[in-house]
């Protein structure tokens, strides 16, 4: 991808450069317009990374000591680390067959300390999001997505992020839309909330010098920002390459026994973001796939509730059987059709 991009990307860097600007300026601003419009929101705000989003997200909205929040047992830790970051309780709500917050079971967590819900959009398929908002109505709970693997995902209408309080992006150079480093944004629909946001990420300053309320450095880099602005205008084709690729994943894998395929991921609602597939012989497979010169991960080895900074007396019964089950196979927009089809037929050999 950076390579196909590298003569576009040096351009810009050759221009910031020569301006010598590298905090703030216009190409945040034109980062912070071009999210705004694509995500139909009033307020979008770029800011350092997905972890600092999150983290913002929660003292913006003043929670903290005595209070709890609701997060899914299995995540990348960032959605756990960042309540624990700011005093607050973190309550794990076991997952879904896909590996979504369970909403099930949801209700009977809630208690009068809950201030706050971080469902997780993870590997890009949305929470049903109007569901969980129904739980929520009339409390005074706040609802804050973990969207940091969904930007591009829709349902009915409206984009991943955009139905909570607050909505939390990442730009890490593997998401579907990735900075050359760290970035992040906030969305947000309230203007007061936004302002405070602002704040809260760059010192507290309404203007310089001028501190507000306690702050911290939040902001995103104007580089990042630049080389994000450099490769928006292709994401949609990526998009439509990483969901053509998903399709021929599904054709080729959905009849295959011994393997559970994610069979929404061609949905509005699921940005493609990982291919995962389930098999109780995960570990094997792996092993067969990298004697073949084809590399796999797995997201998550563990669920956050067996990791030792968070670990609880518990059973979260699926987000274990899913952390032994799920393989990630290769997607992105710079892979092949022959690509696709050599993954699949190695998996068809293994299994048969």
């Amino acid at each position: 991808m950076h390579a196909d991009l590298a003569d576009e990307l040096k351009v810009k860097f050759a221009k910031l450069l020569e301006k010598g600007l590298f905090s703030g300026g216009e190409e945040v601003d034109a980062l912070e317009k071009t999210m705004r419009e694509y995500l139909n929101v009033p307020h979008a705000i770029p800011c350092a990374n997905g972890t600092d989003a999150l983290e913002l997200a929660l003292r913006a909205l003043e929670i903290g000591p005595d209070d709890e929040v609701i997060v899914p047992a299995l995540t990348w830790v960032s959605t756990a680390e960042v309540v624990s970051m700011v005093g607050a309780k973190v309550v794990f709500c076991d997952v879904d067959g896909h590996g979504l917050m369970d909403l099930l079971q949801l209700p009977s967590l809630l208690t009068a300390r809950t201030r706050a819900i971080i469902p997780v959009h993870l590997y890009g398929k949305m929470v049903n999001m109007e569901r969980l908002l129904k739980l929520t109505v009339n409390t005074g709970i706040h609802v804050i997505e973990d969207a940091a693997q969904a930007f591009g995902a829709v349902q009915r209408g409206r984009s991943a992020g955009t139905y909570g309080a607050i909505g939390c992006f990442s730009f890490y150079p593997t998401k579907n839309l990735g900075a050359l480093g760290e970035a992040g944004l906030l969305v947000v629909q309230d203007a007061a909330l936004a302002e405070k946001l602002r704040l809260l990420l760059n010192h507290g300053q309404s203007r310089r010098d001028r501190h507000e309320i306690v702050g911290r450095n939040g902001r995103v880099d104007t580089l990042q920002a630049a080389f994000l602005n450099v490769k928006f205008p292709y994401f949609e084709a990526w998009q439509q390459k990483r969901k053509g690729l998903a399709k021929s994943y599904l054709d080729h894998l959905q009849h295959l026994k011994g393997i559970t395929v994610p069979s929404s991921i061609v949905e509005e609602d699921h940005n493609a973001h990982l291919f995962t597939i389930q098999t109780v012989q995960r570990d094997a497979l792996k092993a067969y796939l990298a004697e073949k010169g084809i590399g796999t991960a797995v997201h998550y080895p563990l669920p956050v509730t067996a990791m030792r900074a968070f670990k609880v007396n518990k059973e979260f019964p699926v987000a274990s059987r899913l952390s032994n089950l799920t393989l990630s196979l290769p997607l992105h927009p710079y892979l092949h059709e022959d690509d696709v089809r050599r993954v699949c037929e190695e998996v068809q050999r293994f299994f048969q």
